[in-house]
């Protein structure tokens, strides 16, 4: 299983820019998935964006397409998420996951960020 550990959360405004970071432990992140997702207060956990081990991305969300781009390093088993055009409703609990044999099987404990209007 992949130990997952979220970072670069903070507090920004709305128009700014942050950049998360998912460090995986494990020998098998080059072969996995990665994927971010988010929970607002008081939603569900919602699926932001996913990485193929090759690089290519699956469709993101409607809501974050044309400003969140997925990224990762192999070689630094590390996966991220440049946020950019941030938006109040983009405040949420955002979560690392590596995706196993029978879907999204470990997460992260989260990162929390904030978007002020």
């Amino acid at each position: 299983q992949v130990q997952l550990v979220e970072s670069g959360g903070g507090l920004v405004q709305a128009g700014g820019s942050l950049r998360l970071s998912c460090a995986a432990s494990g020998r098998t992140f080059s072969s996995t998935t990665m994927g971010w997702f988010r929970q607002a207060p008081g939603k569900e956990r919602e699926f932001v964006a996913a990485i193929t081990r090759s690089g290519i991305t699956t469709p993101y969300a409607h809501s974050v397409k044309g400003r969140f781009t997925i990224s990762r390093d192999n070689n630094k088993n590390t996966v991220y998420l440049q946020m950019n055009s941030l938006k109040p409703e983009d405040t949420a609990v955002y979560y690392c996951a590596a995706q196993g044999t029978t879907g999204w099987g470990s997460w992260g404990q989260g990162t929390q960020v904030t978007v002020s209007s």
